[in-house]
């Protein structure tokens, strides 16, 4: 989920941190909605959207004939769209931290658009990038609402360990709900530890 989203965000997030048009900033407030909307909102939207008689899930279902709501691509689908603010807020950092100078300089030299990008771009704002993609991960670890609502909690289809947590507590299993609880700080930790080394080295660099 975290590379689908590499790759579906970087072209909104140049746009966000380079185009001056006026309606950038209508269509970036779009997308970062699910920031502040809660979760049970976006999910009952995703859900009439996925449903076999919704637009999105419709075209899924009489194209493909794959059903989006209450199964793993749906949970996959959902998890793009309550993830992707947190990878734009990664990327068009790391896209402003690059020095127009050194896209200039390229240009002039001769080089294309792609060697540009993947020989100054990309190294430059490696730092957002590994932002971008550690607050997705962690975010998308931890997702429930919207899991809940697109998928339920089917086992072995859509069942997630956040939901397995809620539904342990619910039957008062605190013994598994703490295993549980415990193998998600566990894998969230590295990744929380790690941002920040990144954003403190970033700091001093700058000083």
């Amino acid at each position: 989920m975290t590379a689908i989203l590499v790759v579906a965000a970087f072209p909104l997030a140049w746009l966000f941190a380079f185009s001056r048009r006026g309606w950038v900033v209508w269509l970036e407030s779009v997308f970062s909605l699910p920031l502040v909307l809660a979760p049970t909102v976006m999910g009952f939207y995703l859900l009439l959207f996925l449903s076999p008689h919704g637009p999105v899930g419709k075209f899924f279902w009489d194209t493909f004939g794959l059903r989006l709501a209450f199964s793993f691509p749906g949970i996959v689908f959902a998890g793009v769209v309550s993830g992707l603010p947190y990878m734009l807020s990664g990327l068009k950092t790391g896209l402003l931290g690059v020095p127009t100078t050194l896209l200039e300089a390229s240009a002039t030299l001769g080089k294309g658009p792609w060697e540009t990008f993947f020989r100054i771009v990309l190294p430059t704002m490696k730092g957002g990038l590994l932002t971008g993609m550690i607050l997705t991960f962690a975010h998308t670890l931890g997702e429930f609402g919207v899991v809940l609502m697109i998928g339920g909690s089917l086992p072995g289809v859509t069942k997630v360990v956040s939901i397995a947590i809620y539904e342990r507590v619910e039957s008062l299993d605190f013994g598994a709900a703490h295993l549980y609880a415990l193998i998600l700080v566990l894998v969230a930790y590295p990744g929380v530890l790690l941002l920040n080394h990144l954003q403190r080295r970033h700091s001093r660099r700058s000083q």
